[in-house]
């Protein structure tokens, strides 16, 4: 209920209300006719069941905001309950219960994911795509239908025969399973050819090849389409192609190459950090692309005939696979709900070749390798006929790359915490409810991963004075973590006045400054504290005192644009002024 909580403080707040629906949350106005009100909202319910579930507020108009938006609902709950169940095929079982809300009674329907396809009594079936409902095509209920019930499609039979396997993609697995750091991967390149098909379950009991099998081993899969995937190379991202590849099957020599393409293409970015060590920033990490383009293929729905897509440039690399996203996940839980393959035999036998993460790891090693290399998060976005996923290809923000190497081990590998800095980079303060729907968590685990990231041993974050006793207080990046991270925060401004201010007021207690100065007051390394430096000996605020001019031991003193100690002029009276002038005295 948390987020129809949300969503309703947002409209009352001015807020339009369609713009506060999404996949799992609909607003309604009840039908003047009680039949079509009926007939309307089991609909809507049918929606939700063949999506992830969700929720339907009946009695607020999506085009209102404010307290106008709040319209009421008068209908019964147990009565509509019940014909929601009688108006759909299977029968569907919701929660309805009533909801009072700024002064207006509104009734809340609560959708479960369905354990079937649902349809309405009249076989209308309908499916929620992002924050539509949209009729159901015979492709999407057979799709649909198949995933819930558990049906596999590529661990049916093909019909080939194992001689008929390319020779090149099973020496493939073989090395892959050989040059492997598992010691139980390594024994299965070992086994006779049978023997490892069995293990990676490619091969029936009827000794036939499964599709799985068919398309990983075989050329001319008939289970696929002729290209398996298409690259599209460009050097800027409206110029004209300049290298174009048709992927073919085997899949495990056409994922291969797919790798090599974009490998090959790649631009390096050094970067040196505070212990001297020199990493290479690649302008697109080898190992989200690896993970996107794994999901494409493990889960891309091959029975459409399409295929995977990708296109590459200097802005960005995109990775569109047929089918929607495997249902129950959506672009708004997909860090959390777990991967669910769309093809379990497929998913295994790339899992036993180190293609891909284990379940539900593959979507967060992307997250966490675009933002330690210094950028935005991929963005995934979905509709009926594809997914892709979109990595922008920006120069790297080497300040943000360098401060995440800082962090404890467990803290470098945490998507949440990673997913936190990157916002704090662009916004002062964040709470647990603004911090829930990013990092895909309720707002409790939000404030644990705020509150954690607030103490020791990490100690980034702080609570504001205004809010600490609340219990979802507000949290911004501690100065010295500004300090560190520099320009890479866009209200810089704040962090330039910190810095300041505590330069200002060393100075005016020893006189004098360096770098080894800076590094200890900002915890920052001796590149982060020479551009510290720098920046105020360009404003004039200090200026170089000592003849040395290199090194981390040049001195430096108050320059021009120092600011003046402010305090008050002593004004003698005339009485005192004469006494003092008097030679008396």
């Amino acid at each position: 209920m948390e987020p129809v909580i949300r969503a309703l403080e947002a409209v009352l707040g001015g807020t339009k209300a369609s713009k506060c629906e999404s996949e799992r949350l609909d607003f309604k106005e009840a039908k003047a006719n009680l039949k079509e009100a009926f007939n309307d909202l089991a609909e809507a319910a049918v929606c939700f069941a063949n999506a992830s579930g969700g929720y339907i507020v009946v009695g607020v108009s999506d085009s209102g905001a404010g307290g106008d938006a709040f319209v009421g609902c008068q209908l019964d709950p147990h009565l509509l309950r019940s014909r929601i169940h009688q108006l759909t095929s299977p029968g569907l079982l919701v929660d309805v219960t009533r909801l009072e809300f700024a002064g207006t009674s509104l009734v809340v329907i609560t959708v479960p994911e369905g354990l079937e396809v649902h349809s309405t009594t009249k076989g209308y079936a309908y499916q929620r795509i992002n924050d539509e409902c949209l009729p159901m095509r015979p492709l999407d209920i057979s799709r649909l239908t198949e995933e819930r019930r558990g049906l596999d499609w590529s661990a049916t039979s093909s019909g080939r025969s194992p001689e008929e396997i390319d020779p090149l993609a099973l020496r493939h697995c073989r090395r892959l399973l050989q040059n492997s750091s598992d010691a139980a991967r390594q024994s299965y390149g070992k086994l006779s050819n049978i023997d490892l098909l069995r293990a990676m379950k490619v091969v029936g009991d009827d000794g036939h090849l499964n599709r799985a099998g068919e398309m990983l081993l075989c050329s001319d899969s008939a289970s696929t389409p002729a290209d398996l995937a298409v690259y599209q190379h460009r050097r800027t991202q409206a110029g004209e192609a300049d290298a174009i590849l048709r992927m073919q099957s085997p899949l495990v020599l056409a994922f291969e190459e797919l790798l090599q393409a974009v490998r090959t293409r790649q631009g390096i970015t050094p970067l040196t950090l505070a212990d001297g060590q020199q990493i290479q920033i690649e302008d697109y990490p080898s190992a989200a692309f690896r993970e996107a383009a794994a999901n494409a293929f493990i889960h891309g729905d091959w029975r459409m005939k399409a295929p995977v897509y990708v296109e590459h440039s200097a802005e960005y690399l995109r990775i569109s696979s047929p089918g929607p996203l495997v249902s129950g996940i959506t672009v708004h839980n997909i860090l959390t709900k777990g991967s669910r393959a769309r093809y379990p035999t497929l998913a295994a036998a790339f899992r036993l070749l180190g293609l891909a993460e284990e379940v539900g790891q593959g979507v967060d090693r992307m997250f966490r390798e675009m933002i330690r290399s210094g950028r935005e998060a991929p963005t995934i976005t979905e509709d009926r006929d594809q997914v892709t996923v979109l990595f922008r290809g920006q120069p790297p923000n080497t300040k943000i790359a360098r401060f995440l190497t800082t962090l404890p081990p467990d803290e470098r590998e945490d998507t949440d915490t990673l997913l936190i800095i990157r916002t704090l980079c662009r916004k002062r303060t964040v709470n647990a409810a603004e911090m829930a729907p990013v990092i895909q968590r309720s707002s409790e685990e939000a404030q644990a991963s705020l509150f954690r990231l607030s103490t020791n041993p990490v100690d980034i974050l702080e609570p504001t004075r205004g809010t600490m006793r609340r219990s979802f207080p507000s949290y911004r990046l501690r100065g010295e973590v500004i300090a560190r991270l520099g320009a890479a925060v866009t209200y810089h401004s704040r962090a330039v006045d910190e810095i300041d201010r505590k330069v200002i007021e060393h100075l005016e207690d020893y006189g004098e400054v360096n770098n080894r100065t800076i590094q200890r007051l900002f915890d920052v390394d001796v590149y982060q504290s020479r551009d510290i430096l720098r920046d105020l000996v360009g404003r004039e605020i200090i200026t170089r005192i000592s003849e040395q001019k290199r090194g981390t031991a040049v001195r430096y003193g108050p320059g021009p644009a120092f600011p003046k100690k402010k305090g008050r002029a002593q004004k003698r009276s005339p009485r005192t002024q004469t006494r003092h002038d008097d030679p008396l005295f």
